[in-house]
């Protein structure tokens, strides 16, 4: 149903977004082909990422949050890249394979966050910020966590509806 566009057959707003990921990554993901049907969609998603990206979490903080997004909505693609990531970060394969599975991280820093960041969906952002200050993070952490779950929501469930 969905097209995996090409630069060639993508819609034209969508193209310079699709260069500039091929340029940044030395290719372009199946996953941003066919996001590019909706150039509203991937440019927010990628300018998004990038705020994420920017954050004062470190990037396995950042990893974490988008694993547990992508587990419990099922994102099998976004399961596989940032697993890719993950390696790249040098994270254990005990730590991977928990945040794959959606179970908890046996680190106590990353299972605070990993918990706050269930909370902060489960609740709707009044989750309680006691173990996730406690674990060293900041109240301006607990923001950028909503970032990261607002990015990585809105990737999974386009991913899942165009099958990435």
């Amino acid at each position: 149903m969905f097209i995996q566009h090409t630069l060639e057959s993508a819609p034209a707003a969508s193209r310079p977004l699709m260069a500039s990921t091929v340029q940044h990554l030395g290719h372009l993901p199946g996953a941003v082909a066919l996001l590019a049907e909706s150039p509203e969609l991937l440019g927010g998603f990628l300018q998004a990422s990038k705020l994420f990206e920017a954050t004062t979490l470190d990037p396995l903080a950042r990893e974490v949050v988008v694993m547990v997004i992508a587990a419990r909505n099922q994102c099998r693609v976004c399961l596989a890249m940032h697993t890719g990531r993950l390696r790249q970060l040098n994270a254990d394969a005990e730590l991977i394979s928990a945040l794959r599975t959606g179970v908890r991280p046996a680190d106590l820093r990353l299972a605070a966050l990993h918990d706050f960041t269930l909370q902060v969906l489960a609740t709707a952002g009044e989750a309680d910020l006691t173990e996730f200050l406690a674990a060293g993070f900041t109240t301006r952490n607990a923001l950028e966590v909503v970032l990261g779950i607002g990015t990585y929501t809105m990737s999974t469930l386009a991913n899942r509806m165009v099958g990435a």
